[in-house]
């Protein structure tokens, strides 16, 4: 029994600290990082799979128990949130910024799309 509790251990404590390692990777890259949509998607993706890691070992720490269904809703939570929420503020950057030519390659379609909603945008206004 008590080998199952080092396991336990091990196991949870290898995931927290992978999930710290991804958060290091993710603060490097925001700083790394020049333009604001490259930024975001190191913050964003670092955020969701550092907690989840992170979390997964804390469940694994916790044992069965009603802490750890908390967790796993957590989990599912912010896996849904998180890269919702990154989506909406990378297309408003996508949708505002004139200049996104110069930054990264946008296809022609897309820039059409762009153009399309900005237009219909502003015909709400008036």
């Amino acid at each position: 029994m008590q080998i199952l509790k080092w396991i336990q251990f091990i196991l949870g404590t290898g995931m927290l600290l992978a999930g710290m390692y991804i958060f290091a990777l993710q603060v490097f890259g925001v700083f790394k990082f020049r333009y604001v949509l490259n930024r975001m998607h190191s913050a964003a993706m670092g955020d969701t799979l550092g907690i989840g890691i992170c979390l997964v070992g804390l469940m694994i720490l916790s044992g069965w128990n009603f802490t750890t269904l908390k967790m796993g809703l957590v989990i599912v939570f912010l896996w849904c949130a998180s890269p919702v929420s990154s989506h909406l503020i990378s297309r408003l950057e996508a949708t505002t910024n004139p200049y996104l030519d110069k930054y990264c390659s946008v296809d022609e379609a897309a820039r059409k799309n762009l153009e399309k909603e900005n237009e219909e945008a502003e015909e709400e206004e008036e």
